[in-house]
């Protein structure tokens, strides 16, 4: 084993397990949010026709296509629209067929109407479940879907940490989720309740995919890490007053809606890097380094060869004057 190999604090089967893995994290969203959308369907009875999620997906993707066609865009951002149509069919109920390909069309244009230096400001999901809640007749949101059983909790935490963690989003969803879960805690204390109910806000799965599915969408938050603190812990106090204040329903997807107009402000303020998709995740390793450091004392070695010749060439023919 070489030198480098034994500095390497990875594992060398691991690491090239990792490398193999895909770099674009909406990949792992698509594949747990299917999933997610598949047992629903088979084994939690989500309510929602097979039909209306094929009308979900067409719409969202024929949108997607249109606007890129319109306006002269290169052909990307399939993925995404992929993901906004795993969220409207996760979240979204109605009584009709038409709804569901209406609200996907809404949400799709979106983000390419609703913009703010080059930036969509809503997320597309969050955006289109008010819009039908609010406009049209005979849909709703069903938190209650997911149930509150514990293992689900932990799975939903499991996958969400890969899906952040890939993006390099983790700390929005943990902050926001601890900020949540501590406002609950402190009101069974004030309140004397059981801590049962504490408990059953930890297996919300509805809550632990807001978490890790909705508010971390890293297109649509803040670029900069302080200012995302700030903007998660804002939507968690926003979420507890519009629940336990207001007493209304649907107090996660209400307080990211109300709060998100002011991600623009924060990136203004606080500015940061912006995020892109497509950035290599790949972990460096030890061996990369040794290489770039056996590449630059080449180099050195190099230069003073380089620069004897240039004086011999210079004294062998000197330059003509002006």
């Amino acid at each position: 084993m070489t030198a480098a190999a034994r500095a390497s604090p990875w594992p060398k089967s691991r690491t090239r397990w990792l490398d193999r893995l895909p770099r674009d994290a909406r990949v792992f969203q698509i594949v747990f949010l299917a999933a997610l959308l598949t047992t629903g369907v088979l084994l939690r009875d989500f309510s929602v026709e097979p039909l209306q999620i094929v009308l979900t997906f067409a719409a969202g993707l024929a949108t997607q296509a249109f606007w890129l066609e319109r306006l002269g865009l290169q052909r990307k951002g399939v993925l995404s629209a992929i993901v906004t149509c795993c969220g409207l069919s996760l979240l979204l109920r109605s009584d009709t067929l038409w709804v569901h390909p209406l609200i996907a069309t809404v949400a799709m244009s979106s983000k390419f109407v609703l913009r703010v230096r080059g930036k969509h400001v809503y997320n597309p999901a969050n955006l289109g479940v008010i819009a039908a809640i609010t406009m049209l007749p005979g849909t709703w949101v069903s938190p209650g879907q997911w149930g509150s059983d514990l293992a689900l909790a932990v799975w939903l935490i499991a996958l969400g940490s890969i899906v952040t963690g890939r993006a390099q989003r983790l700390d929005i969803g943990w902050i926001f989720l601890g900020s949540y879960l501590g406002i609950v805690a402190l009101r069974v204390l004030l309140l004397g309740q059981s801590w049962a109910v504490w408990w059953h806000q930890l297996g919300s799965g509805a809550l632990l995919l807001f978490a890790f599915f909705m508010i971390s969408d890293p297109m649509t938050i803040p670029n900069r890490p302080g200012a995302r603190i700030a903007y998660a812990i804002a939507v968690a106090l926003g979420a507890a007053a519009w629940q336990y204040v207001l007493f209304k329903p649907n107090a996660l997807i209400w307080a990211l809606f109300l709060l998100t107009p002011a991600v623009p402000l924060l990136d203004r303020v606080w500015p940061g890097e912006r995020f892109a998709w497509r950035r290599s995740t790949r972990r460096p390793r030890a061996c990369d380094a040794w290489r770039t450091l056996s590449r630059a004392a080449a180099a050195d070695r190099a230069a003073p060869d380089r620069n004897a010749k240039a004086s011999w060439s210079t004294l062998r023919d000197p330059p003509s004057s002006p």
